[in-house]
């Protein structure tokens, strides 16, 4: 079935099914109404229990700061008599669950997947529902990148091994032999040491790039530091990095695989948005966290698509094109406002370049300069529109806004874009669509139309925020203009 024939099915079609699976110890299969799948469907003749009331809901939602999109939902389902009191004994937590829609005369295979993720908890809201509250995959990686120590007797064996992405300056490494001035700067194989120093003064060494170690050929006279580029396969944009951490990182059981990634949009992204990054974790960090930090570098969010797969997502402004037009007639009457309007911007400042450990006392030959790029932690680049600061009469300084990002020139760029996204006012405009309008993903890009806000001939947006209801197919919807 095609997006188009689906698309025409929600405005003209039959009788809706949706089809809940959950991966419980026993699994449940579930439904709005009675379905069982065909003898040609696999699994066959399997019966789903029609017990799911009003309330096949999710939210999702683009934040304009960048942040990671985490969508949510909930499920209600009958249980006026108790007859599943039971189902509260089993664990639904971190369960798989998987929402599907189609017409309750089509096979299992033409159903369209709504959402996948996971359970976020399993309760009981009053007497006579139980309630299914979900999360999507990217609960997944709220985990902890690594919990790797060094062990063995070293005054660090308590300590977390280093890890390392893209390339990063002036980081502290850890110490793993004191006797034979061994350190590290990556737990695994690492693509190379650029240089070490001594209190700012720069020292020779050994490498093991395949352990991610380094060895000084003197004993240290102060503060050990180092310029490293990470793990191998070596990569130093925010689409690679991201890949590598949420594949590889955290705990093994809830790393993505690449079905979990939206390996086209990556893709894409990662052409678009070639500038280095790198990050350092000398201590315990959260995978999703990080990842967020990335992305943010380079304005991008991140989101999961309705199928199941995690995407990048990153505003521009002008929209030059648009896959969906939205007439008055695609949503209620009177339901049309305006939402919300964007702080304005006269200027940004964005910090780049991180040095990882900052020395303030260097008591040593090297030139006065470099001293002073060792005793700060960011370089920074701001950028204004002065004709905006008068306008908006906007005259304190930009706040500043931490990046991954390695190059001047790739911050000054960035800061340049956020401003032109920004110094002009944006408006977020709200309405409830009809039922083709759920099929609508965060990010598209679509040709608004009202006879309020200036919008009769219809202006080029992008969707931030979806709340669908399933059963009710209707769903409410946000686009910043």
């Amino acid at each position: 079935m095609t997006d188009a024939e689906f698309t025409e099915w929600l405005k003209y079609g039959g009788r809706a099914v949706t089809l809940v699976e959950v991966s419980t110890e026993t699994p449940r299969y579930l439904s709005t109404v009675a379905y069982t799948t065909l003898p040609t469907d696999t699994p066959a003749n399997l019966g789903y229990t029609p017990v799911v009331a009003s309330g096949v809901s999710f939210s999702e939602r683009l934040s304009l700061e960048g942040k990671a999109s985490l969508s949510y939902g909930d499920i209600e389902i009958h249980n006026e008599d108790g007859s599943f009191d039971s189902w509260l004994e089993d664990v639904w937590v971190n369960r798989a669950i998987t929402i599907s829609v189609g017409d309750i005369t089509w096979p299992r295979s033409q159903f369209v997947t709504l959402f996948s993720g996971v359970v976020a908890s399993f309760e009981s809201r009053s007497s006579g529902r139980l309630n299914i509250i979900l999360r999507d995959k990217m609960e997944r990686l709220n985990t902890p990148v690594s919990e790797a120590e060094l062990g063995g007797t070293s005054e660090n064996k308590d300590r977390l091994i280093p890890v390392t992405l893209g390339e990063v300056h002036n980081v502290s490494p850890l110490l793993v032999d004191a006797a034979n001035h061994v350190y590290q700067v990556n737990n695994g194989q690492c693509e190379g040491i650029i240089e070490v120093r001594d209190n700012g003064v720069p020292v020779s060494t050994t490498s093991n790039l395949f352990a991610g170690t380094f060895t000084l050929l003197a004993s240290p006279a102060g503060t050990i530091t180092a310029s490293v580029q990470g793990v191998t396969p070596y990569v130093n944009t925010v689409a690679g990095c991201v890949k590598i951490l949420v594949k590889s990182y955290g705990t093994p059981t809830e790393r993505f695989t690449d079905s979990d990634i939206d390996l086209t949009n990556f893709s894409n992204f990662d052409t678009a948005n070639p500038q280095p990054v790198g990050v350092y974790l000398s201590d315990r960090s959260n995978v999703l966290a990080v990842v967020q930090e990335l992305s943010e570098s380079v304005g991008a969010t991140l989101a999961m698509s309705r199928e199941g797969k995690l995407r990048l997502i990153k505003f521009a402004f002008p929209v030059t094109s648009h896959s969906v037009e939205i007439e008055e007639s695609d949503y209620e009457a009177g339901s049309f406002q305006l939402k919300s309007r964007p702080e304005v911007l006269a200027g940004v400042r964005l910090n780049f370049c991180k040095n990882w450990t900052v020395q303030t006392a260097l008591d040593t030959g090297i030139p006065s300069e470099h001293k002073d790029l060792f005793a700060q932690e960011w370089l920074t680049t701001v950028v204004r529109d002065s004709a905006t600061a008068t306008a908006y009469r906007l005259y304190a300084e930009p706040e500043e806004v931490p990046t991954l990002l390695l190059r001047r020139s790739d911050a000054e760029t960035e800061a340049q874009r956020r401003l032109d996204l920004w110094k002009t006012q944006r408006n977020v405009y709200a309405f409830r669509g009809f039922a083709h309008l759920l099929r609508l993903e965060l990010g598209q890009k679509v040709l608004l139309k009202s006879k309020r806000f200036g919008l009769t001939e219809g202006k080029p947006g992008i969707v931030v925020g979806i709340n669908s209801d399933w059963v009710s197919k209707r769903a409410d919807i946000e686009v910043i203009i």
